[in-house]
């Protein structure tokens, strides 16, 4: 409720420039104080102090220790994925023709060859049965892939990113708030880092373990990885061997994942920039008089310091006018009396009243 009992215009009351009175003075508070936060909403702040804080003065865990409950239902849906189709596939190992090894590797090695699309053909489904279990496990394991284990990556991620900034700053505290912060802004570009060290890693161990085990010539095992990784899978090449179809099993998985959230990192880093990009411009272009009048948002002839703010956020793309009326709209709820301002007793009003 304003001070004065009057109605004011809305957004403009608390935030236009007055002259100090000490006789009226109703707000103690000043207008670069309230600007910068809100005591109702709360500020990034606390939130990294309380809980990216703790990720730097815990002592390492494992990273079993680290699973939440979320993460352990993609692992316990991987598992459920592979025993149904391991046992599917095994009953009906005589329908499915190509190189075998073993019946219960084969199996699960045909799983994870199609839930991933990779499709080398070493292995064909040569009956409707089969195919029909093709046609369904596909389907599902892309969704597993897309929606589950993507998620696995990025608990993994995460948990490697405070290394990462911890090795950039040695010489900083380890609770310094700034490198918190740093690695809340540089959230993207460090997950970019991460991901195609990882990748360099699986290429190398793939690489390897075709020239070692398979042995495959350099050049074959580097193009066995690639054709792999990019789920293109020609089929000319592969992993005849039970050891290499047990290294299969887990490299396949990890190393087409880790390809897709590189590339969803680097296309959000993209991103990232053109919005900074823009908000640069925002911020040094010059402010005109029709600037002044588009942000006039209660067409009083002046511009507030909120209005200002939501017109530069309305330039930046961080919100739009479907946005600002979502808002308004819940505030003139709210405003129970209609003074233009909310207090305790009109918070209260509006609740009982529903």
């Amino acid at each position: 409720m304003a001070c004065n009992d009057g109605k004011e215009p809305l957004l403009t009351e608390r935030l236009e420039v007055q002259e100090h009175n000490p006789q009226t003075d109703c707000f103690t508070t000043t207008k670069s104080r309230k600007l910068r936060r809100c005591r109702s909403a709360p500020m990034v702040e606390p939130i990294l102090q309380e809980s990216n804080l703790n990720r730097f003065l815990d002592s390492p865990k494992s990273i079993f220790d680290q699973l939440n409950p979320r993460y352990k239902r993609v692992a316990t849906y991987l598992f459920i994925y592979l025993s149904i189709g391991t046992i599917c596939f095994y009953l009906v190992r005589n329908q499915v023709s190509g190189d075998k090894t073993n019946g219960i590797i084969d199996s699960i090695y045909f799983c994870i060859v199609t839930m991933t699309t990779v499709g080398y053909g070493d292995l064909l489904p040569n009956s409707t049965t089969t195919k029909l279990l093709a046609c369904a496990f596909v389907f599902s394991g892309m969704a597993l892939v897309g929606f589950c284990l993507s998620r696995a990556a990025d608990c993994l991620v995460e948990n490697q990113e405070v290394l990462l900034i911890k090795a950039m700053h040695l010489r900083r505290e380890p609770n310094s708030m700034e490198t918190l912060k740093e690695m809340e802004t540089n959230r993207v570009r460090y997950r970019c880092i991460i991901f195609s060290i990882l990748m360099v890693i699986l290429i190398a161990s793939g690489t390897v373990f075709l020239t070692t085990i398979e042995k495959m010539e350099l050049v074959d095992a580097f193009y066995c990885v690639c054709s792999t990784i990019t789920t293109l899978g020609y089929g000319d090449r592969s992993f005849s061997t039970p050891a290499g179809r047990i290294f299969a099993i887990f490299w396949i998985l990890m190393s087409t994942i880790c390809l897709a959230q590189l590339l969803f990192a680097f296309a959000e880093l993209y991103t990232e920039s053109r919005q900074r990009s823009l908000v640069r411009w925002v911020l040094t272009r010059k402010t005109t008089a029709a600037d002044l009048e588009a942000a006039d948002l209660d067409d009083d002839g002046v511009v507030g310091a909120a209005e200002f703010v939501i017109y530069k956020l309305k330039e930046m793309g961080k919100i739009n006018q479907e946005d600002i009326s979502l808002i308004l709209a819940q505030f003139k709820n709210l405003d129970v009396d209609e003074s233009g301002t909310l207090s305790p007793s009109d918070i209260f009003l509006a609740q009982s009243t529903k």
